[in-house]
């Protein structure tokens, strides 16, 4: 089964070899058909503590690294 792959918005970079990212989704609502965005953040592993805040980056599943990690940092778009 393939990985899958997210892309978000780091906003948070303070803990050592980690990065809080928020994924935001878009959908038409079922009834009313507006455009809705939901957003989520995840826990990803940044072995070089590459990331910062505010830069765009891709995520992909990974085994469970912690409690709260099952991401890590493919590239920074």
């Amino acid at each position: 089964m393939p990985r899958r792959i997210l892309q978000g918005t780091v906003v948070s970079d303070v803990n050592d070899k980690t990065i809080t990212v928020r994924v935001e989704r878009r959908f038409a609502h079922p009834l009313y058909k507006k455009t809705i965005r939901r957003s989520k953040k995840y826990q990803a592993h940044d072995e070089t503590n590459s990331a910062k805040t505010g830069d765009k980056v891709s995520i992909r599943e990974c085994a469970p690294i912690s409690k709260n990690k099952r991401w890590s940092i493919v590239l920074s778009a």
